[in-house]
């Protein structure tokens, strides 16, 4: 079954659509915890991109805080990973809301923790994917700045509206990093 994935912008328009199905496996994977209010951006991102239809070689899942499951599904072999997730601001994008792209090298990694097999560090779990006998795909972080990430449920209003805006930046992703299925995963620059 050959479906597409579209992200719509907050006036509906199509931002994205990925129409050739991927060669190898590319996981989409919402991190963060739905409890602590903006840390669920990824979660909720990667919700509502599977809601909006899954095409053969990808797949998107709402890992929250299961960071070993993550760590597992990573060393069952991936051709590529996007990360949705919240970011810290930088001296560009400080305001809440703001989407960042990174890319994500085995070098960004070193200063990582350990990994907590009940909770969830992206850094930690991409960086033991060697000890656990795995490699680090080509990697990115769709990333949002959270304004809030005190105990509670739901998203602020600079968050909420910035969900649309990560769907159809993970879709230009997916499009300009994995444009054709014959086609390698190139890896970051």
């Amino acid at each position: 079954m050959n479906t597409r994935i579209q992200a719509r912008t907050a006036a509906g328009d199509t931002a994205g659509d990925t129409a050739a199905d991927f060669t190898g496996r590319t996981l989409v994977a919402g991190v963060g915890n739905m409890f602590l209010r903006d840390d669920g951006f990824g979660p909720e991102v990667a919700r509502r991109l599977a809601a909006a239809g899954q095409r053969s070689g990808l797949q998107v899942v709402d890992y929250g805080i299961r960071g070993m499951h993550l760590a597992y599904d990573l060393l069952a072999g991936v051709d590529a990973l996007v990360l949705v997730d919240t970011v810290p601001p930088d001296v560009r994008d400080a305001e809440p809301g703001s989407i960042r792209i990174l890319c994500v090298r085995a070098e960004d990694l070193a200063q990582a923790g350990p990994l907590d097999p009940h909770g969830m560090d992206p850094a930690a779990v991409l960086n033991r994917l060697r000890s656990l006998g795995g490699k680090l795909p080509p990697t990115y972080v769709v990333g949002c700045v959270p304004a809030d990430t005190t105990e509670g449920i739901g998203l602020s209003p600079a968050v909420t509206a910035a969900v649309p805006k990560a769907m159809a930046a993970v879709v230009t992703l997916l499009e300009e990093k994995v444009p054709h299925p014959s086609q390698e995963v190139p890896p970051c620059a």
